[in-house]
């Protein structure tokens, strides 16, 4: 593609900006948390560990004096820490600007979350799903508003049972699992920029995935140990298309990108297309669906 190459020098001035990161503490969260702290935003880090967030939040404290964080719980594998959090932020707050769906888990043994979801499409999809809807008002508030949806290559091998969503009447495949809860975060991002479209909400939607970078993400799997070290790109690269889809003026509603070389793997962030199956609008609908029904949220 003819996308010169995009870098965080690009990213627009972040100031006033209010930006909900979640999954903060390590990875591609903690690297987007420090970056948008350089560039003047006030960062809201949604965080299971509330410590370990706090450690983050004074790693980047030292590094920009100005940086301004605030360290919330949130934890998506529970619709009530999920509730707890929304109705807090919409106390204290009046709007969001940004709200990064960064979190995640990938390829761990079979397990269920506090409301009895299948661990990854639970927190993966579910959780964030449940998020989005309840700050859905300060979202309405806020300036330019944008939600970033983090997918992954893994979409491609993901095909949802949808009479088997939760995995309790097959064998437990996690690689399978964790691409079902992938294409859903794609097909929650496309149907959500169908229904803002209908109804004339000007916030935009944006998706990216990181190719194959470092983070704790794959300690569950064995591409954690030396294929990683030798061909997993750096966090600070790997973040690029979540800061891209975050940030870039030029970025439109149902916007994916990704890195531009070695299939998707590496590289600075370009478009990318997401495959056929994501496509389906049929899908999209059905997932909606599914969702309001199992986490009681409805937009």
């Amino acid at each position: 593609m003819a996308d010169k190459k995009w870098n965080t020098s690009l990213i627009p001035d972040q100031r006033g900006r209010v930006v909900v990161i979640t999954g903060a503490t390590s990875g591609l969260g903690k690297e987007a948390a420090r970056v948008l702290s350089n560039k003047g935003a006030k960062i809201i880090m949604a965080v299971r560990n509330v410590t370990k967030g706090e450690s983050v939040a004074d790693e980047i404290y030292k590094m920009y004096k100005g940086a301004d964080i605030k360290v919330k719980e949130l934890d998506l594998a529970n619709l009530k820490s999920v509730r707890l959090f929304a109705e807090e932020m919409n106390r204290e707050y009046k709007q969001i600007d940004t709200l990064i769906n960064n979190a995640g888990i990938m390829m761990c043994p079979f397990s269920k979350t506090t409301d009895d979801f299948e661990i990854q499409m639970g927190t993966n999809h579910l959780g964030h799903f449940a998020l989005t809807g309840l700050l859905m008002p300060l979202l309405k508030n806020g300036t330019d508003p944008r939600i970033v949806v983090t997918s992954s290559v893994a979409h491609k091998f993901g095909n949802i049972n949808f009479s088997d969503i939760n995995w309790e009447k097959r064998k437990y495949n996690t690689n399978r699992a964790y691409g079902d809860s992938k294409i859903a975060n794609l097909y929650f991002a496309y149907e959500l920029v169908r229904k803002f479209k209908e109804e004339g909400t000007n916030i935009k939607v944006t998706a990216s995935h990181p190719g194959w970078t470092k983070t704790e993400l794959q300690r569950h799997t064995n591409l954690s140990g030396l294929l990683n070290n030798i061909f997993a790109q750096h966090v600070s690269m790997g973040t690029q298309p979540t800061l891209r889809a975050a940030t870039d003026p030029t970025a439109e509603s149902g916007d994916f990108f990704g890195p531009a070389k070695h299939f998707e793997m590496h590289g600075h962030p370009v478009k990318v297309k997401s495959n056929k199956l994501s496509q389906n609008r049929e899908a999209w609908s059905r997932l909606w669906d599914i969702s309001e029904q199992l986490t009681g949220v409805s937009y």
